[in-house]
C-alpha cells in the first residue's frame, strides 16, 4: 500500500522501473479495518495477475477533492479514484471528463445483475454508466419498539399520514418523538431531504437537486419547508438547535426519543451504546415513492488511464461474490453484490436487505447533491425556518434566487 501526496509524481498506469504493470488506485485515507479490507483485494488480485503491482495512493478528504480535480482534463492521475457518487461530487468529476462510461464493460460483464437498483441508480443517473459501487449506506428510522408499544403503535409507519399519526401517539404518550441535532446542519437535512422526496415525489425531487426545476415555482417545495417547520415544533427534541447529532443520539440510546433519522453505520452505534438490538426495529422514512435514502461511494475508471481491461478486470475482481465475502463489513454492513450476504457481527444488520430488495432505486443526500455552496444556503435556509426566520413559503425562491446568482 503506497501512501502519497505529491500529485506531481503521479500519472495513469504503465510499466514500472522493475518491468511490472502498475495501476494506481486513489482513494481516502483508510481506517485500520477498511485497510485491511483493501490490501486483501490488492494482494489477491496481484496474486491472480502475476506482473501487475497495485498502487493505492491514500489522501484526506479536501487533499483527495483537489488532486482529482487538478487532473481533470489532463493525461495524469490515477487509473482508478475512489469518490462519492452525488452529483455535486461524482457529477462534477463526470462532467469535467474524468470519468471513463463504462457501459459496455456493464453489458460484457455481466455487472447490471451484480448490483442492486438502489446501487446502480447512482451509476446511471448522468446516462450510461458512471463509475462501479463500492459501498451503498441506506439511510432510514431507526425506532425504540418498547417506547412504541407504550404510545400504541402497533406496526411500522408505511405512510407518511401513519408516521406522522404515530408522532402524535408518542407525545401524547409524553414521549419525544425523535431526535435532532442542529449545529451540524447536516443531520436536520435529513428530514428535508426526505419530505421533499415526500411532498414532491421522485421525478419533481431530482430535477430540483439538478436545477430542471425551479424551486421557487414548485408548490411542493413550500409544503415540505412547511413540514419541516411543523417537526420542529412539535416532534424533534426540545432545544435540538443547540445540540450536536453525538448529543442527540444519546437521547435514542437512553430511551428518551423514540426514532432516529440514522444510516446502516448506526447499527454499531446502538450496540455500543448499550442498546438491546432486538428493541431496535427499522424503517425507510415513508415517502410514498418507494426509493431509499442514502447514497452511494463508488471507484471510477479515469478517462486518461493507459489501461483501461486491467482497470476494468480490477473492480470487477474487486466486487466479485468470493472477494466481497472476505471484506464484507469494512466499509458497510451491506455488499454491494446482492449474492453477498451482509455482515454478521451485529442483528440490525439482517433488517438493511429486505429494504434495499423492496426499493426501487434511491434518493441521496442534498449535499452530496448539491456543490458545496449551495449546501451552505441550502443549510441556511432550512435553519432560518426552523427559528421562524424565514417562512415556509419563502425559501424555495430564497434558494432558487442564491442558485441563480451563482450559476
Amino acid at each position: 500500500m503506497a501512501v502519497t501526496g505529491v500529485l506531481a509524481s503521479c500519472g495513469s498506469s504503465g510499466s514500472g522501473s522493475d518491468g511490472e504493470t502498475e495501476l494506481t488506485v486513489w482513494m481516502l485515507t483508510l481506517e485500520p479495518t477498511q485497510k485491511e479490507a483493501v490490501e486483501t483485494v490488492v494482494e489477491g488480485f496481484e496474486e491472480a495477475n502475476p506482473g501487475v503491482n497495485v498502487e493505492v495512493e491514500e489522501r484526506a478528504t479536501d487533499a483527495h477533492k483537489e488532486a482529482l480535480r487538478q487532473v481533470a482534463g489532463t493525461e495524469s492521475g490515477p487509473d482508478i479514484y475512489w469518490y462519492w457518487m452525488g452529483p455535486g461530487l461524482g457529477g462534477e468529476l463526470i462532467d469535467a471528463g474524468l470519468s471513463m462510461d463504462l457501459t459496455e464493460a456493464y453489458e460484457q460483464r455481466g455487472w447490471t445483475d451484480r448490483f442492486s437498483e438502489a446501487a446502480l441508480s447512482s451509476v446511471t443517473r448522468y446516462g450510461g454508466y458512471h463509475g462501479v459501487p463500492w459501498t451503498v449506506q441506506g439511510e432510514g428510522i431507526f425506532y425504540n419498539k418498547e417506547l412504541f408499544e407504550q404510545a400504541g403503535i402497533t406496526s411500522e409507519p408505511t405512510t407518511y399520514e401513519e408516521l406522522v399519526a404515530a408522532a402524535d401517539k408518542l407525545v401524547a404518550a409524553g414521549i419525544t418523538p425523535i431526535e435532532f441535532g442542529g449545529t451540524v446542519n447536516w443531520h436536520v437535512m435529513r428530514l428535508l431531504d426526505s419530505l421533499i422526496e415526500t411532498k414532491c415525489g421522485a421525478e419533481t425531487a431530482d430535477a430540483l437537486n439538478t436545477g430542471e426545476a425551479s424551486w421557487a415555482d414548485q408548490p411542493c417545495v413550500t409544503e415540505a419547508f412547511t413540514e419541516l417547520k411543523t417537526w420542529g415544533e412539535k416532534y424533534i427534541n426540545e432545544g435540538f438547535m443547540g445540540i450536536s447529532n453525538d448529543d442527540s443520539s444519546q437521547l435514542f440510546y437512553s430511551g428518551d426519543a423514540a426514532m432516529a433519522l440514522e444510516g446502516s453505520w448506526f447499527d454499531a452505534n446502538v450496540v455500543e451504546n448499550g442498546m438491546d438490538p432486538a428493541n431496535v426495529g427499522i424503517f425507510p422514512f415513508p415517502t410514498g415513492t418507494n426509493r431509499i435514502y442514502g447514497f452511494t461511494e463508488g471507484f471510477y475508471v479515469n478517462t486518461a488511464t493507459e489501461q483501461p481491461e486491467l482497470a476494468l478486470d480490477f473492480l470487477d475482481y474487486a466486487t466479485s461474490a468470493e472477494v466481497q465475502e472476505e471484506v464484507v463489513g469494512a466499509f458497510s454492513p451491506m455488499s454491494v453484490n446482492t449474492e453477498v450476504a451482509p455482515a454478521t457481527d451485529n442483528p440490525l444488520h439482517e433488517l438493511w436487505p429486505p429494504i434495499f430488495e423492496s426499493a426501487e432505486g434511491l434518493y441521496m443526500n442534498n449535499d452530496q447533491n448539491l456543490d458545496l455552496a449551495a449546501t451552505t444556503e441550502y443549510w441556511r435556509i432550512q435553519n432560518s425556518v426552523l427559528t421562524g426566520d424565514i417562512a415556509p413559503e419563502d425559501a424555495g425562491e430564497q434558494f432558487q434566487q442564491f442558485l441563480d446568482a451563482n450559476e
